[in-house]
């Protein structure tokens, strides 16, 4: 992989970051030198697993999923499925849905890191998709993977 791939690829990362979490204005890319193998291997922690959700909040016979009923869903399904810990961010996206229509809304993104040995992981991801997708009668959960170095 070329360096200038990876730089892109840091930078299309950062531009996305900010939009998600909103600061808003320019992202420039570094001219910093991409990390070597060596320099990652060196930093503490261990290869573990992360996979972000990304949850609309609107729903379709109009309305919004409450902060209130996304808590309830939170408490109840996404909670028990990863009690050691997740991150929730609020943010605002679009998306086009398969009818075609571009829909501006307020959104959730839930973030998990688990370890490689967490086998129920990906089950229970599965099923917090589908459970929200069920209960607010959404068309879609976006979901991301990703391996990521953790260190506590």
């Amino acid at each position: 992989m070329s360096s200038s791939l990876t730089v892109s690829r840091r930078t299309v990362v950062a531009v996305f970051a900010a939009a998600v979490l909103g600061l808003g204005g320019g992202v420039a890319a570094s001219a910093a030198p991409v990390s070597s193998a060596a320099d990652i291997q060196a930093a503490p922690g261990a290869p573990w697993k992360r996979t972000e959700l990304y949850f609309g909040a609107s729903k379709p016979g109009g309305g919004e999923v409450s902060d209130a009923e996304f808590t309830a869903f939170s408490d109840k399904v996404i909670t028990p499925a990863f009690p050691d810990g997740f991150t929730e961010l609020a943010g605002r996206g679009q998306w086009r849905g398969s009818d075609g229509v571009i829909t501006r809304e307020k959104s959730r993104v839930i973030i998990v890191v688990y370890p490689f040995s967490d086998r129920d992981a990906n089950r229970e991801i599965e099923e917090i998709r589908s459970a929200y997708k069920k209960a607010f009668s959404q068309e879609s959960v976006l979901r991301t993977d990703s391996v990521e170095k953790v260190s506590f």
